[in-house]
């Protein structure tokens, strides 16, 4: 992470559209209205990372539609740089829709970010940052998509840290072998996976035993839900830091500002067990609010956040 790179952290993947029913609770066939946000979990993490004060560029497609108009318009209020997003005029914009329960539909199908590939995101874009910050599930959108992922974790003079989010969703990978994620995930200096996530995806029952999976990776964050989360640095044993006790209003996004918090701390050069607390505390302000993104947070809340 040296040099003087323009941007702290380059993020790369889809963001979607969001629709959520405007009355919490019951099922989407029986929602009469819906309230629209975004959502896209490389996205979520360069706002909650702008709103940290780090220099942050997102990199996709979306389409040349309203519903890429309003993402770009949202994301760049954030403070992040969205020059390097580029309109795909055949192909449309991803949406989904989710309950407050855990019901989520999802229109993502052939959307313009499916169509990235090393063909038209650039290495030398995605890694002008200190950072590179990408998810497994962007290699599971599309061939194209998969092939960029791997273009973009594998060695070469001037690559930045890399960062992955496992980001294991099981509907994605219904028809190809998820063993992949665990192939670039040991390809990247730091990686952060749920256990429950290695353990549906990888069969791997406990933070120890995924770091013995994966001993390549300078860092490796094994999230551990409401309990907390363990960090692996170099060959040292696990660090445990247990996550605070936190009302919750919506976990969705929790696993996103986990990861932008710890990504934050890791450019302050702040400790490892730092580093954790920083990410249990953007977990702990996501799941306090309703919505994807903690772009919805207000500025008092992100000041004493900050403070």
């Amino acid at each position: 992470m040296t040099g003087t790179a323009a941007v702290d952290v380059v993020c790369v993947g889809e963001s979607m559209v969001t629709f959520v029913p405007s009355t919490a609770g019951g099922r989407l066939a029986d929602a009469a209205s819906f309230e629209r946000g975004t959502g896209g979990a490389e996205s979520n993490v360069a706002c909650a990372l702008a709103r940290l004060g780090h220099a942050v560029r997102w990199i996709s497609r979306v389409g040349a539609d309203p519903f890429g108009e309003h993402l770009v318009a949202t994301i760049a209020a954030a403070g992040v740089d969205v020059s390097a997003v580029r309109r795909d005029p055949e192909r449309p914009t991803g949406v989904y829709f989710r309950s407050g329960d855990g019901e989520v539909a999802y229109y993502r199908a052939g959307s313009a970010a499916t169509a990235m590939g090393p063909g038209n995101v650039g290495r030398a874009d995605a890694w002008a940052g200190r950072v590179l910050h990408l998810s497994g599930i962007t290699a599971a959108l599309s061939a194209g998509c998969a092939d960029l992922v791997g273009e973009l974790t594998a060695p070469g003079p001037g690559r930045p840290l890399v960062s992955f989010d496992v980001n294991y969703r099981p509907a994605l990978w219904r028809s190809a072998d998820p063993g992949r994620l665990a192939g670039l995930a040991a390809r990247c200096d730091l990686v952060l996976v749920g256990e429950d996530e290695a353990e549906a995806a990888w069969g791997l029952p406990d933070a120890d035993a995924v770091r013995e999976a994966l001993p390549r990776p300078a860092v490796l964050v094994v999230k551990q839900g409401a309990r907390g989360a363990t960090a692996y640095e170099g060959t040292g044993d696990g660090f445990f830091v247990p996550a605070p006790d936190t009302p919750v209003v919506d976990l969705v996004g929790a696993g996103d500002a986990f990861a932008a918090g710890f990504l934050s701390a890791t450019l302050r050069t702040l400790p490892l067990g730092e580093r954790l607390r920083l990410g249990h505390a953007l977990a702990a302000a996501a799941i306090g609010v309703r919505g994807d993104s903690l772009a919805v947070l207000g500025d008092e809340a992100w000041g004493r956040l900050r403070a």
